[in-house]
């Protein structure tokens, strides 16, 4: 008697002149089989135990469609398919991959259960370009399909990528040694393609995300980059995007626009998921990316065979993702999200795929780290056809701790401060490819006109005392932080204007007003620019400066000049780049007098920043500009040091401050913590903080420049309030509730009223003890309460039992919250901003927590700080 196996197709290029049955008839057959049978065949596979369900028979909730189901559902789609191919309507997947022999062994293996579309007379060809290319069926010589495309179940076991396993990406990179590993691996990719595979790039997320130290996080990366600089240099730039979490630099418009839908459908579609299913892995694991895990692993089959994911082949279908719009792109992004997750080899691809379609890679794999990673790689690798020099390990590792830190510094000092200046990995890493790490590197990734550098910042300092005491002896200017958002204007010759985000996004749409306004400011001197300034909404007749939730009322992009409601000022505060010309380096006093010497101003639109100049000296003096800044509603003040001191001076002042440090601070533990700055080079690093150069950092945080806020400040306001929701956090956050709901009093009625959702303040420590607190399984969570005013909904309740103390930065106008509705305003309650967590009252019942009333008396404090007229008027919005 004939089995089923050898009744199919065999696997070959050449067409089987034998008929194929239906998927139907091949699950009858192996319902009748008797278990000798199935022993004398060799197979591993049992039969199902239980009938299927008619077609189009719900199963019930909570079911999970076996793989018998899920393969018959699969092979009516494929029906369908067939039949609009053959009319020359539909185009299907197919791989152009030849089957290995391997494969064809795997598939005899598990008896003729593979659901893999039958690849006859297919040519071979290389593996793919990308995921959702349009493939056809084999046509005969009349135009219709060969034959009908047949499913068989293949074990997943044999879909996992172990030649990327055996790469110890986690060793020492002074001692990997990627030629080792190399040979193997490129003929690995060479029978799929030939480039990189993401089995590589997931090995490497796999071990970044069992460690927390930075030092084995940089390590693995930089191992990982090495394999590729070395064998597939065109992946290391996909390579690097995927492991940064993103496709683009934040100032070009490059978004996937997937919901989570699109990716719940897909999980479900591919894994064999219900709705009830897939809702009970979020709620146990509440990261998209453990769910697609659990649902890979429970799959003991895969449908058709997948083809091995490149790295390139992912990131170019997230390109494509990204790019698709219009009619008919959702389902376009659907296919391909279906596509990649049914290649996705292994539960740990579809985790790490699905996390980087969220958007929430969660590796630790930040900016830094890569800079880090890149210039530790190409000081050790270099592409097969490159000759920039590179160090050779045996020299490396002679090097003592401090030599080697010091050697790997200068590298990624010259990384960091190219990336800060243009900070796009497309111009980065192709430059890197070509010299390597030299002083080029800054020349070909120097300042650009409309490509936004990285902004510098300034440190926290959270009193004027200790603000002065960093300061003593220099001279500084005091600025108003304005309660607005920072912009970068760009200006070329022809007139171009850009204006960028503080965290790089493009807002040249949002703000047209400016745009027109800068052939009005730019001085006859001024060919191009490239300023610093802060946006805040303002009264055009009075200049009064409005709040910065006015500011939010305008839209953000596509904004038509003509029907411009809220009013702009950019109020300038630093000059980066002038004609074709650098500033970075010069100090701050020289670039703010070539700022406001050059341009014009123009009341109520366009102007500077307000300034004192002062010293360690005038307390008083800077005291009350602190008080005039916080009155007409700035956060605060900025404090930036004008001028660079001498060398000679400055050399006496770095060796003097270290003297004092070394000599005033007793005991062990400062000694021995001096002796370990010393070896690691971080006292030479805490010498260069100290000496406050007046350049522009870019990318840096600095004691140059301190900030002093009103919400930072220890006399300002706290309120009580208490905890009543909370929501499945995301990312590193997922096991704990965050953000959490907390509210007021309403000592009227008894009811608890909504006012914000808090994420800062709390350590790690304390969310672990919050989520043991409020276990979904305890008393501590309840059904949704009717006493709590709220329009929103939590993904749980807590049983309101403690008060929180808080701090924050300003009281708004909500029409989300509820807290105080009609106390300040008849449709609006109030809402704060900036909330920040300080500790737990526990001498405080529920019964003494903050009021309504007590949160209005708080807004109306704030408003009567400001000066008449001030405040947010009726209509404005």
């Amino acid at each position: 008697m004939s089995t089923p196996t050898k009744r199919r197709k065999p696997n070959s290029y050449k067409a089987s002149p034998q008929t194929v049955g239906s998927i139907d008839s091949f699950f009858n057959k192996k319902k009748n089989e008797t278990s000798g049978n199935a022993r004398d065949r060799g197979t591993a596979v049992n039969s199902p135990a239980a009938a299927r369900p008619p077609d189009g028979e719900s199963t019930g909730p909570g079911h999970e469609l076996t793989d018998e189901e899920l393969a018959r559902k699969l092979q009516l789609e494929w029906d369908v398919e067939d039949k609009a191919r053959a009319q020359g309507s539909v185009k299907i997947g197919e791989s152009n991959s030849p089957e290995s022999e391997d494969w064809k062994h795997e598939r005899n293996l598990v008896n003729g259960y593979n659901l893999v579309p039958d690849t006859a007379g297919k040519p071979a060809g290389k593996h793919q370009d990308s995921i959702d290319g349009d493939i056809k069926a084999p046509q005969s010589p009349t135009g219709l399909s060969n034959g009908k495309d047949t499913l068989a179940l293949q074990s997943t076991a044999s879909a996992e990528d172990a030649v990327s396993l055996t790469v110890p990406f986690d060793e020492n990179p002074l001692t990997f040694d990627p030629g080792k590993y190399l040979p193997e691996i490129k003929r690995y990719w060479a029978n799929h393609g030939g480039d990189a595979l993401y089995g590589l790039l997931t090995r490497c997320f796999v071990l970044v995300n069992s460690t927390q130290s930075r030092i084995k996080i940089v390590d693995t990366l930089v191992n990982l980059l090495r394999i590729l600089i070395e064998g597939d240099p065109a992946s290391l730039l996909p390579a690097v995007w995927l492991a940064t979490n993103s496709i683009s630099p934040p100032y070009i418009s490059l978004e996937l626009g997937l919901g989570g839908s699109a990716i719940s459908k897909a999980l479900k579609k591919i894994c064999g998921l219900d709705n009830s299913g897939l809702k009970a892995l979020y709620d146990k694991h509440g990261d998209a990316g453990d769910v697609a895990f659990e649902a890979k692993k429970r799959q003991s089959f895969t449908l058709r065979k997948p083809k091995p994911l490149s790295i390139q082949g992912v990131f170019q279908s997230l390109v494509k993702v990204a790019n698709s719009k219009g009619t008919g792109s959702q389902d376009f992004k659907q296919r391909i999200v279906e596509r990649l997750l049914q290649d996705a080899q292994g539960a740990e691809e579809s985790r790490y795929l699905v996390r980087t379609l969220c958007q929430h890679l969660r590796i630790g794999a930040v900016k830094t780290t890569m800079l880090i990673a890149l210039s530790r790689a190409f000081l050790l690798s270099r592409p097969p056809n490159a000759s920039f020099p590179i160090t050779l390990q045996s020299d490396l590792i002679k090097l003592k701790k401090e030599s080697l830190a010091e050697t790997y510094s200068r590298g990624e000092e010259l990384v960091k401060a190219c990336f800060a200046r243009r900070p796009n990995y497309s111009d980065l890493v192709p430059s890197l490819l070509e010299i390597g790490i030299s002083d080029e590197l800054l020349v070909r990734c120097g300042l650009a006109l409309h490509i936004p550098l990285r902004p510098m910042l300034g440190s926290i300092t959270r009193d004027l005392g200790e603000m002065l005491t960093k300061l003593q002896g220099r001279d500084f200017s005091c600025e108003y932080k304005y309660d607005g958002q920072r912009a970068q204007v760009h200006c070329d010759k022809n007139g171009k204007v850009s204006i960028f985000s503080r965290h790089l996004e493009v807002m040249t749409d949002k703000y047209p007003d400016l745009v027109s306004l800068v052939p009005t400011i730019r001085g006859e001197s001024v060919s191009s620019f490239i300023l610093d300034g802060e946006i805040v909404a303002i009264d055009p007749v009075r200049g009064d400066l409005k709040a910065f939730q006015t500011l939010t009322n305008r839209a953000r992009k596509d904004v038509d000049i003509g029907s411009i409601k809220v009013d702009v000022c950019l109020f300038a505060f630093d000059l980066m780049y002038l004609n074709e010309e650098e500033l970075l380096n010069r100090p701050f006093r020289e670039r703010r007098e070539l700022l406001r010497s050059l341009f014009v101003e123009v009341p109520n639109q366009f102007t500077w920043v307000k300034n004192i100049d002062a010293t360690s000296t005038d307390s008083e003096t800077v005291l009350e500009f602190f008080k005039s800044a916080t009155d007409i509603k700035c956060e605060g003040i900025m404090v930036k040091v004008l001028d660079n001191l001498p060398r000679s001076i400055l050399s006496q002042s770095s060796e003097g401050e270290i003297t004092k440090e070394a000599t005033t601070k007793a005991g062990k533990k400062t000694k021995s913590k001096s002796k370990a700055n010393e070896k690691t080079g971080d006292r030479d690093k805490g010498t260069r903080r100290k000496a406050l150069l007046a350049t522009y950092e870019p990318d840096k945080r600095l004691d140059s420049w301190l900030k002093v806020k009103k919400d930072y400040n220890a006399s300002a306001d706290t309120i009580d309030l208490i905890p009543v929701a909370g929501w499945h956090g995301q990312g590193r956050k997922a096991k704990w509730w965050s953000p959490i709901l907390l509210a007021v009093r309403n000592p009227e009625t008894g009811s608890l009223e909504a006012v914000t959702k808090c994420i800062s303040g709390f350590t790690d420590k304390f969310y672990q003890a919050n989520k043991d607190k409020y276990d979904e399984s305890s008393d501590n969570v309840i059904d949704r309460p009717s006493y709590i005013e709220y329009d929103g909904h939590p993904d749980v309740w807590f049983e309101p039992q403690e008060v929180w103390e808080m701090a924050f930065a300003d009281i708004t106008k909500s029409p989300t919250y509820l807290a105080a509705l009609g106390l300040v305003d008849e449709e609006r309650g109030l809402s704060m901003r900036f909330p920040r967590f300080l500790k737990i009252r526990e001498d405080k019942s529920i019964e003494e927590a903050s009021t309504s009333d007590f949160l209005a008396e708080l807004w109306r404090k704030q408003e009567a700080r400001a000066k008449p007229g001030d405040g947010i008027e009726e209509g404005d919005d």
